[in-house]
């Protein structure tokens, strides 16, 4: 599988709770915090539901 890095670029604020579980399930709890997920297809579902809030790198 491959890896992809993952960093919170915009803020949690005034979102929706479940896009703000998503981001506490991906392991991101502050702004520019990067972390790294193998890219299976749950990842990628999470990834997708809050692709406005992050910055997503293929490793």
């Amino acid at each position: 599988m491959a890896k992809v890095n993952i960093t919170q670029v915009k803020s949690v604020i005034d979102r929706s709770k479940k896009q703000k579980d998503t981001m506490f399930a991906l392991g991101l709890r502050k702004m520019n915090q990067t972390v790294s997920h193998e890219a299976t297809p749950q990842i990628l579902g999470m990834i997708a539901k809050v692709n406005h809030l992050i910055k997503v790198e293929e490793v």
